[in-house]
């Protein structure tokens, strides 16, 4: 029987997985994500080849490559707004097919995109509860939404926001990025996608944002970054996934990699500075 959004659209299979564990990761658990041999076409245009991926819980995995090669189309499919053309998706070693965005929201998967999808005009607890507000007796319940919003940005360290009654389009973008990240944790999210979280930000909002990410990690928050900074990704990733073309030619420890083994793989797909254990992990 066909699954619906109601019962999440998923179906599940109790079946093991294979492939590469992270770096401090317990090789009997399965991973809170994988990917196995995920291609996506569009018409004639090949997007992704034949991926497979792993994201251990707990631990932020930054995916590079250059433009084009595929790294937006692998957030979107595993975000729910493109459905692969095959290949297989495990969530915590069970088997699940992500049709929308509603489905990867009930799994636990949150993606914040370059353009924050936030209200300038509506004021940071407006926005962390914007289309899901709470209400008691018919009413808005602003007190208890205005404590969980405190409490949620307390819990991620975030301290340079004056108060949750700001207006966003006041905030600097280090604040901002704080505030999407807040609304996807809030949601209670597993995973949580970030696309180029310091793109055009500053020396200081790039450290804000940076000590976020750690934050999530530390709470047990898988990370999938997506950055062109390699000094970010060097700064917070516990691992590394290289697209080149639409194929993920190496994922792996951090310590497998340097910036110039990343550049060469970014720019031709290959590095002799990275060992075969890397592209294979």
């Amino acid at each position: 029987m066909e699954t619906t959004p109601e019962n999440m659209n998923l179906t599940s299979s109790d079946s093991g997985l294979s492939g590469p564990n992270g770096s401090g990761v317990d090789p009997s658990a399965p991973m809170l994500l994988s990917l196995r041999d995920i291609t996506k076409s569009f018409g004639a245009v090949q997007a992704l080849q034949h991926v497979d991926l792993d994201i251990p819980a707990g631990q932020v995995t930054a995916l590079i490559g250059d433009n084009g090669a595929g790294k937006s189309t692998l957030i979107k499919t595993i975000s729910g707004i493109w459905a692969p053309s095959s290949g297989t998706m495990y969530w915590q070693g069970k088997e699940v097919h992500v049709h929308t965005p509603r489905d990867a929201s009930h799994l636990g998967i949150a993606t914040v995109y370059q353009d924050l999808a936030l209200c300038d005009n509506l004021d940071i607890v407006q926005n962390m509860y914007l289309g899901r507000e709470d209400t008691k007796a018919g009413l808005l319940d602003e007190i208890s939404m205005e404590i969980t919003t405190k409490q949620t940005l307390a819990d991620l360290s975030v301290s340079t926001v004056k108060s949750v009654r700001q207006v966003v389009g006041s905030l600097s973008g280090g604040q901002r990025q704080a505030v999407a990240v807040a609304r996807a944790v809030m949601r209670e999210s597993k995973l949580v996608i970030l696309d180029e979280p310091t793109a055009a930000l500053g020396v200081s909002q790039t450290a804000q944002v940076l000590e976020l990410i750690r934050t999530l990690s530390s709470k047990g928050i898988a990370v999938l970054v997506i950055s062109h900074n390699l000094n970010d990704v060097f700064s917070v990733a516990d691992r590394i996934a290289v697209m080149y073309l639409g194929t993920l030619v190496s994922h792996g420890p951090i310590a497998n990699y340097d910036r110039n083994s990343a550049v060469e793989m970014i720019t031709t797909g290959r590095s002799d500075r990275v060992s075969a254990a890397a592209s294979s992990n």
